[in-house]
Formats: C-alpha cells, structure tokens, sequence
C-alpha cells in the first residue's frame, strides 16, 4: 500500500538529489580543468586521505609524471600547479564517498525503525546498484587515459557522465514518489506521448553532449551559427574519411569531432523546437496553472541552455571555458530535472522505475 512517507526521509532523498547535482558540477570543473588523470590510484579507504607531507606529495606526483597526460601536455608543471589539479579530482572522489555514506547510514537508520515499505525499498536497491556502476565506471574512464592518450576515452566517459546523469534522475524520481506516491497524474494521451519523444531526443543530445566534451570538440568550430564560415564542415563530405579509425583516432582525425559538434547543434534546435512546441500544446489543452507554469519553465531552461552552449563553443578558441562550460551542463541538468517532474506527473499510474 502506497503511503506518505515521513519528513525525514523527504529530506534525506533531496539531500541525495542536491548532492548528486554538486557531483555531476564538480566532474564537469574536473574534466574543464584536466585534472581528472592526476591521481593515478583507485583506493576507496586509503585514498579518502589526501597526500599530508611533502614526500606524499613528491609521490603523488611522481606517479602523475608517468602518465601519457604529463608527458606529452604537462611536462614541466610545478608542484604548486599539479596540487591545484589534483584538488579537483580529490574532491570529486570525496564527495563520491560522502553521497555513499550520506546514503547508507540513514538507509540503515530508517530500515531498521521501518519507515521503508517494499516499493520504496526496490527503489532505493536500484540505486544502489546504479550508484556502483557509476563509481565503477568513473574508474574504467581513468585508466582510459593512464596509457596512451593524454585525455580520458571521450566515449567512456560519456558512459560515466550519462549514468551520472540517470542516477540522479532516478534520484530525484525516487524524492517525488516519498512526496506523493499517488500523484494526480495530468491524463492526456497525445501530450504524454510528446513528452516521450521529445525525452528520447534530450537523452540522444546528452549522450552526443558527453562525446563533444570528450572530444574536445568545441576547440575546432568555436564560432556560431556557422562552424569556421560554413554550416556544415567540409570534412563530413569526404568520404574517404568515414570509416572506423576515424572514429577511434578521433584526437588526430578531423571527421569524428566535426560530426559530433555538428550533430550537437542539430540536435539542440530539434530540442528546443520540440520543447517549444510541448509548452504550446501544454497551454492550449491543460487548464492545471501548476503544470503550464512547470512547462514555462521548461521553456525558459531551453532558451537559456541554448544561450549557454553558444557562448561556451564560442569562447573555445585555444582553450575550454571552464566556467561556461560548467553553466552549460548544469543547465542540462536543471532540464533533465523538469523533464522528470513532467514524465512523473503524466505517466500512467501504473508506470515507475519499480
């Protein structure tokens, strides 16, 4: 039987909900700053304690000396520049840690008081399991980048930022339900299909996104509406140039990250568009105020996350923008949050992650 859960457990699941947000921010200003290479070890217990005197740190940063990204990019950084990048992905990993212990302490409190029925105790065992695949997965995205490229693998870590991504929509998915396990769903069969749609477009983009900041992409086309004076880049009509390696070898071969910053924008309009086209039909056939304001909103985060990757692609010249570049994925993240707010107040009543 579906029941309201307590105050403490709502506020327990959105300090999960904020504290996955900050971590997706923080793997955002890791991956701008290129610190995410800078340790080299994967220690869940001993590596919770950062290096504490100078042979520590002479350690630490020997082992960064070996690696492809220092060899080839970094050679010559000071010891003071290789503590600022190693900074970024010490609180990266901690934080990781404190979202685990954040979760599973109170977890075991309120399991053991029973203020957890079976449906909230399936929710919660599947993110468990997503929040281990993502902590796995962070790693196999590491050592990507520990042998020979100096850059993590741009489709590994799309693997990592899109389950980041998931586990957070889940999250919050899972807040809603402690708030109101039986919502009033909005019934309208012809908007809750768009809503499908224009979710599946939205999870090709953040997937095509992952890949562009991978690649690096937005270094070789930071100009707009056009890429570098042309709509779309010559390169794509090489044919020569499509095959596989190109694909895999994509930091020396032009075609893979002209295609994906090309698809990016493609895509983005075919969101916003979307999107806007949503809002409308929202207005015209919805008389809830709560919900046509939720799809304004959703409107108003198009617009600006459309704004946002406009400025940061066009302040790649020669290097990433870290602080547009992380606006611009927190922006995505504040869409996927009105998109599960959306897709969990039209769904039918029987559908959930359950």
């Amino acid at each position: 039987m579906h029941r309201r859960y307590g105050k403490v457990v709502q506020w327990w699941l959105l300090a999960g909900v904020i504290m996955v947000f900050v971590q997706i921010v923080l793997g955002g200003i890791t991956r701008l700053t290129g610190s995410g290479l800078s340790i080299t070890k994967w220690e869940i217990v001993t590596g919770t304690l950062p290096p504490l005197n100078a042979g520590q740190w002479d350690e630490a940063f020997g082992l960064y000396k070996e690696t492809p990204q220092y060899q080839k990019i970094n050679e010559g950084m000071s010891m003071s520049e290789f503590k600022v990048i190693y900074f970024w992905e010490y609180l990266h990993r901690l934080w990781a840690r404190s979202i685990g212990l954040v979760f599973i302490i109170p977890f075991v409190v309120f399991l053991f008081r029973r203020k957890l029925d079976r449906p909230m105790l399936r929710y919660l065992g599947k993110l468990v399991i997503l929040g281990l695949v993502v902590a796995a997965f962070g790693w196999i995205m590491v050592a990507s980048g520990l042998n020979d490229r100096p850059w993590v693998n741009a489709y590994k870590l799309t693997i990592h930022l899109n389950l980041g991504i998931l586990l957070y929509a889940m999250v919050f998915w899972v807040f809603l339900y402690s708030r109101d396990p039986v919502p009033k769903v909005v019934s309208h069969t012809g908007l809750s299909r768009h809503l499908r749609v224009f979710t599946a477009v939205l999870i090709l983009q953040l997937l095509i996104g992952g890949i562009m900041s991978g690649m690096k992409a937005g270094l070789y086309y930071p100009t707009w509406p056009d890429m570098n004076g042309v709509l779309m880049p010559d390169v794509l009509l090489q044919p020569e140039l499509w095959r596989v390696e190109s694909f895999v070898q994509y930091d020396t071969l032009p075609l893979a990250p002209a295609l994906v910053q090309f698809m990016h924008r493609m895509f983005a309009y075919a969101v916003l568009v979307l999107g806007l086209w949503y809002v409308l039909r929202i207005r015209r056939r919805i008389n809830t105020e709560a919900y046509r304001n939720v799809g304004m909103l959703l409107l108003l985060l198009l617009i600006l996350q459309v704004t946002l990757g406009i400025i940061t692609v066009i302040n790649c010249v020669g290097e990433l923008p870290i602080v547009w570049g992380v606006l611009h994925q927190a922006g995505a993240i504040g869409i996927v949050t009105v998109v599960v707010y959306l897709l969990y107040y039209t769904r039918r009543e029987s559908a959930s992650f359950s």
